[in-house]
């Protein structure tokens, strides 16, 4: 039997199933929610993309490692830049070149702390021996985007095109190495725009022409530009340059040696002349460069006598005069130089030697063949001494002093010189400058 609900509950029973649905429809919502709420907590993001690879002439970003310094960091996308242009990497440098630790990884980086801002830097590129080649492989857009590089050695790779412009702008930059590479044309000008510079090395490139003379302006501790085809006479200002070592050998210089020896007096101790096409006789002012220890005119078109005043050099150690058109007698001043340890005067024309370079000779110290000394052994016949003998004989040059002029007091006589002197028989270690004659030397 239905049961049967009187009228008067029909308006409470329809509020009442309006309750129960509302009821219905907030727990089912809620219970969602909290569905919702569950799968979130579980929930893993898909795999970032992998980004396109950069174009070719942009650098790749930035690691997400973190860097040292903002220094360091803003030189990164320089080194990555050069990177994609080396095409040849025999000793396989550039794979250490990723990440950010530059100062740590890096192979020819080197850093060190900023003198302003105190942080890590990049302050050194030594690229020396490395080999590095590529189709379009320069300077531009790398040695001018490096602010705090102090050192830049490139030895023996095969950078070409020039120097930057703004060399100028790097401030630290101290030492210039771009030895034996491709560089060629002019002198690269930009050079002298970095007065900072202590150390500049050009040997064994394509450079030609004329140095300009305010190079030797700057205040350069070492000029190595020998092996490369200058062709110049010397400038007059060659000594003012207060340099230590100099190398000019290998070129095609030419005329005499300048006689203002200027600052080069308190500072030089090796200059290297040696196979060029110098000319003229020796100034006596050279006995005034009182720190000398090398020098060398081997295989020139020099000529005259020696002047007495090399006899004023005494930390010389090693003295070339070889393969010139010298005439007269070895000062025997000069052998009893208390430093000497290599003396060589060997194809000249010299016709006399004392007793102290006798005793030189006996040692092995002093090479005298192919001359016109009377008595000892390898000399030159006597007729192409007799024909040197009957030329005019002259020096272009003006000489300031005459040839027995010494600059300095005697100090002691020939012989107690000779007692001081060290010759024992020991390989004398190979001066700095002469390291330069070989493209992979120093």
């Amino acid at each position: 039997m239905a049961l049967k609900i009187p009228y008067s509950y029909v308006p409470f029973l329809s509020l009442l199933l309006i309750h129960i649905l509302l009821f219905q429809t907030l727990l089912n919502n809620h219970l969602a929610v909290a569905d919702d709420s569950t799968k979130a907590k579980d929930y893993t993001p898909p795999p970032a993309k992998t980004p396109s690879p950069p174009d070719d002439d942009e650098a790749p970003p930035p690691p997400s490692d973190k860097f040292e310094s903002k220094r360091i960091e803003m030189v990164y996308p320089v080194i990555q830049r050069l990177k994609k242009k080396i095409k040849y990497d025999p000793k396989g440098i550039i794979k250490t070149w990723n990440g950010a630790d530059i100062c740590g990884k890096y192979k020819g980086f080197k850093c060190a702390k900023h003198p302003v801002y105190k942080v890590d830097a990049v302050s050194g590129v030594q690229f020396n021996g490395f080999n590095f080649d590529g189709d379009d492989l320069g300077l531009d857009g790398f040695l001018d985007e490096m602010p705090d590089v102090s050192i830049f050695h490139v030895n023996s790779n095969n950078f070409t095109d020039g120097i930057p412009k703004k060399i100028s702008t790097l401030k630290y930059l101290y030492e210039l190495d771009l030895s034996n590479n491709k560089f060629g044309g002019k002198f690269p000008y930009e050079v002298i725009k970095a007065t900072n510079l202590t150390f500049l090395d050009l040997r064994y490139n394509g450079y030609s022409g004329v140095v300009p003379p305010e190079v030797f302006t700057l205040d350069l501790d070492v000029l190595f530009i020998n092996n490369n085809k200058f062709r110049q006479t010397l400038p007059e200002t060659l000594f003012t340059l207060p340099a230590l070592y100099i190398t000019l050998a290998n070129n095609k210089l030419t005329g005499p040696i300048p006689s203002k020896t200027g600052k080069a007096s308190k500072t030089l101790a090796e200059i290297l002349f040696l196979n060029n096409q110098l000319s003229g006789c020796l100034p006596s002012e050279i006995g005034l460069l009182k720190k000398l220890m090398v020098f060398d005119v081997n295989r020139n078109l020099l000529r005259g006598e020696i002047p007495y005043s090399f006899g004023c050099l005494t930390r010389m150690e090693i003295l070339n005069f070889g393969k010139n058109q010298f005439y007269g007698a070895v000062p025997d001043s000069i052998c009893s130089l208390p430093s000497l340890k290599n003396f060589t005067v060997s194809f000249n024309y010299f016709t006399e030697v004392g007793p102290a370079c006798m005793e030189l000779i006996k040692k092995g110290y002093l090479d005298v063949k192919k001359n016109c000394i009377l008595g000892l052994p390898n000399q030159r016949s006597k007729e192409k001494c007799d024909a040197f003998a009957r030329k005019p004989k002259s020096c272009p040059n003006p000489q300031n002093y005459p040839l027995d002029w010494m600059p300095c007091r005697e100090i002691s006589s020939s012989m107690d010189r000779r007692k001081t002197r060290e010759l024992e028989a020991k390989p004398a270690a190979l001066p700095f400058s002469y390291k330069s004659l070989h493209p992979h030397g120093r």
